[in-house]
């Protein structure tokens, strides 16, 4: 059978974007220190954070033994998507997997997104929704001992807000893959939770810096579709979990630019491209990793 499956990257990158959560990031890091697969940097993307974070940070790597890189830039408003581009230029990994410092991950998160990487893909992975309340009461040894993703902790906490995501929770991986290819939910590029190759991600130029709070990740994706990159749906095998909190950056303004970008990038609906001139989606953003048009 050798061969069957093609290789699974060599050096993996895990880019976490963080902005004064340490408790949340903490718990996160504690995710990531009881990983299956233990090859893989961390880098946190840190959108200008306090010095809490940097000494929460240092603690973190000394006792978890993680390899932890910091990015951080000043405190200038809501720039998650500049601040995930530096780490994504900087990351020593040819494959990386993008999340939120405030996104556990479970055990196997890393391993399948490894395994599932594949050239010419991206991976649209999926999260458990708890409620706020729970988010206290998650003590490292449910993390390290895998309780938290288990439906006797959760439910003894009442801690799943949409029940359905208890799908999200088999353990077998052949469900996983059913449920993967049986739901009806799209794959798109998860800001909590997608991978892709930084060969990949730089063809696009990253993330568009223009773009604030929300659909930021998920004009990406549509760039990296627009590129050929296809999604691969594991929103039931590459899981992690998510405490719910309050978005006081959420600007209604900000968010109907955020759609037009977006609607930019997608361009005409191929229905109507024979009456508009059969304009295409962009994959390029000027406003990315690098500034200014595609090099060459």
């Amino acid at each position: 059978m050798a061969g069957r499956f093609p290789p699974t990257p060599s050096v993996l990158s895990i880019i976490l974007s963080t902005y004064n959560a340490a408790d949340e990031l903490e718990r996160t890091l504690w995710g990531y220190s009881a990983q299956t697969c233990e090859e893989f940097e961390v880098v946190v993307a840190d959108d200008g954070s306090g010095p809490g974070t940097r000494d929460r940070i240092e603690q973190l790597g000394a006792s978890t033994g993680l390899s932890i890189s910091h990015v951080r830039q000043k405190d200038d408003g809501f720039r998650k998507c500049r601040i995930l581009n530096r780490a994504i230029a900087g990351a020593r990994g040819e494959y990386l997997i993008l999340s939120d410092g405030d996104c556990i991950p479970r055990e196997d998160f890393v391993e399948t997104h490894a395994r599932l990487a594949r050239r010419g893909h991206f991976v649209s992975g999926g999260r458990v929704r708890l409620a706020r309340r729970v988010g206290s009461r998650i003590r490292k040894d449910d993390v390290l001992g895998g309780a938290l993703f288990e439906p006797p902790w959760l439910d003894e906490r009442r801690a799943l807000i949409r029940g359905r995501d208890r799908r999200k929770l088999t353990r077998s991986p052949r469900r996983a893959g059913w449920l993967d290819r049986l739901t009806t939910t799209r794959a798109t590029w998860n800001g909590h939770n997608a991978s892709a190759w930084k060969t990949d991600l730089q063809r696009v130029n990253g993330f568009d810096e223009r773009m604030t709070y929300p659909v930021e990740d998920r004009e990406l994706g549509e760039r990296l579709r627009n590129a050929g990159i296809r999604p691969i749906q594991a929103r039931h095998r590459a899981v992690c979990a998510h405490v719910e909190h309050d978005r006081p950056w959420l600007d209604p303004e900000a968010q109907a630019t955020n759609e037009r970008l977006r609607a930019e990038t997608r361009g005409v609906p191929r229905p109507l491209r024979i009456f508009q001139g059969f304009a295409r989606g962009r994959d390029w953003t000027e406003h990315g990793i690098h500034k200014g048009p595609r090099p060459g």
